[in-house]
């Protein structure tokens, strides 16, 4: 009995930090329980060590980044080094990529967050002012506009991101959408880049979070609602 109550009490804590119902939360919970009790333990280490420094490169392909800001992540690094960037702050990294070298908002944030991972200034999930945050992207496609449409349309956004409450804070179509979560503190900033005529890029950010463990949590849970998400608009989504 103590176990089950406990396990309740689990579900109902991760519904409040990501706004699922209860089946979904419930669900997630016991795929992870699944996962942990049959990886060995030598393989879970390896998980955990390998979630380091690399998260932002990882996420974000060296020949995208370079087709939007005219390097790769290496000569980034290296500009950076040379301009001794580790002893500056987030906001002055970025605004120097802005400022000096013409990199547009996002790509600066991405390229920053990316560079301060490497450099251990901070740990993946985690801002320079020791809150945390969570990430995805997905290349979808569809034009940015459907994209945009799929999240700030109640009805649309319903068929691929259930159960969640998003209050919606400020958005610029087609490019960004900004909402609270769950009814707060944390939020989300979703951003949207057009690769071609027929293609589209949405990153979200989850930021305010509580700690790493939710930072892990909703890690997980954008990477499985943006794949939700493609499948949904590249299958049956033009339908109405």
């Amino acid at each position: 009995m103590t176990n089950q109550r406990s396990f309740k009490a689990r579900v109902r804590a991760r519904m409040g930090k990501t706004g699922e119902s209860y089946t979904t939360a419930r669900r997630h919970l016991l795929a992870r329980a699944t996962s942990e009790t049959t990886a060995p333990p030598a393989q879970a280490a390896t998980t955990v060590a390998s979630t380091g420094a690399a998260e932002q490169t990882e996420r974000i392909a060296d020949e995208l980044l370079r087709a939007r800001t005219g390097r790769g992540w290496a000569d980034w690094f290296a500009l950076l080094d040379a301009w001794d960037a580790t002893s500056r702050t987030h906001t002055e990294i970025a605004r120097w990529l802005a400022g000096e070298h013409s990199v547009p908002g996002w790509w600066a944030q991405t390229i920053t967050v990316g560079y301060e991972q490497a450099r251990g200034l901070r740990a993946p999930g985690q801002r320079r002012d020791g809150g945390y945050s969570a990430s995805g992207s997905r290349t979808v496609a569809v034009p940015a506009p459907r994209l945009f449409e799929a999240f700030a349309d109640e009805a649309i956004r319903a068929r691929w991101l259930p159960d969640a409450q998003v209050r919606l804070r400020t958005a610029t179509a087609p490019r960004s959408y900004r909402a609270d979560w769950a009814g707060g503190p944390s939020r989300i900033v979703v951003g949207f880049d057009a690769v071609g005529e027929s293609k589209s890029r949405v990153s979200v950010l989850h930021e305010k979070l509580g700690g790493a463990e939710q930072a892990a949590e909703l890690k997980a849970y954008w990477r499985e609602r943006l794949a939700a998400l493609k499948a949904f608009l590249e299958t049956d989504g033009d339908s109405r």
